[in-house]
C-alpha cells in the first residue's frame, strides 16, 4: 500500500492507523498547491479531487476520503478492534462520528488554512464555530470515556486527534475544553502517533514502535 499525504494534514489519520496496523506501506508526499507528488507525478491522475489522502491498494485500486480509508484499514486487522464489527450498532455509531468529524469539525478549521489573511472579526467567528463543533465531543468525553468509542482506541480517535491538533498551529487554546485537552494528550502519547508526527516532520524526537 502507498499513502499519499501532506504533512500534518488530515491524511495523518490514515498514517497513524497504518502505524497501528504494523503493516508494510509506503508514503508519498503531495504538494497539493502544485498538484505534484514528491516523485514528480501528476497527483490529479491519482486523485482527481486534488487533496489528500489517497490510498493506493494496488496498481488499479485507489481509495480516497478519510472515512472510507480509515474503515478499510481497520478491517484489515479486525482483531485490533480499531473499528467495531461490520453490521453492529457500534459500527454505525463509528460512521456517525467519522461523518461528523469530516463534515463539521474538520471544515470548521478551513478558514485558517484557506491562504487568506483573516481579520480579527473573521478569526473570532471561525474560533466560535470551532467551539460549537467541539462542544458535543467535550460532552461525550466528559461522561467518562477515554475515547470516542468508549475505552478502546479507534480510527475515529486518530481522525479527531489530527483535527484537534491543528489548534496548536492556529493559536486556539484547548483550556476551555478539559476533556478534549486530556484526550488530545492521551492520543498524542501513543507510539503510532509520535511515529507519524516524526515522519511527517512535526516533532523532532525519534520514535520506535
Amino acid at each position: 500500500m502507498k499513502l499519499y499525504y501532506k504533512p500534518g494534514a488530515c491524511s495523518m489519520a490514515s498514517h497513524i492507523i497504518l502505524n497501528e496496523l504494523e503493516v508494510d506501506f509506503k508514503l508519498e508526499r503531495v504538494d497539493t498547491d502544485k498538484g505534484q507528488t514528491e516523485t514528480g507525478g501528476n497527483y490529479s491522475e491519482i486523485n482527481s479531487k486534488g487533496y489528500v489522502p489517497a490510498l493506493a491498494v494496488d496498481n488499479q485500486k485507489i481509495l480516497t476520503e478519510n472515512p472510507a480509508i480509515l474503515e478499510y484499514l481497520a478491517d484489515l486487522k479486525p482483531q485490533l478492534e480499531l473499528a467495531p464489527s461490520i453490521g453492529t450498532w457500534q459500527r454505525y455509531q463509528l460512521r456517525e462520528q467519522l461523518a461528523y468529524l469530516s463534515s463539521e469539525l474538520h471544515k470548521s478549521f478551513s478558514p485558517f488554512f484557506s491562504g487568506a489573511e483573516l481579520t480579527a472579526t473573521q478569526r473570532q467567528a471561525a474560533q466560535t464555530k470551532i467551539g460549537k463543533r467541539l462542544a458535543p465531543i467535550e460532552a461525550q468525553l466528559s461522561a467518562g470515556s477515554l475515547y470516542l468509542q468508549g475505552d478502546t482506541f479507534s480510527v475515529a480517535d486518530a481522525y479527531a486527534f489530527v483535527i484537534i491538533n491543528w489548534s496548536q498551529f492556529i493559536g486556539f487554546s484547548l483550556t476551555p475544553w478539559p476533556a478534549i485537552n486530556a484526550f488530545w494528550q492521551r492520543v498524542n502519547a501513543r507510539a503510532s502517533v509520535r511515529k507519524a508526527m516524526h515522519t511527517e516532520g512535526l516533532v523532532s524526537e525519534q520514535v520506535t514502535s
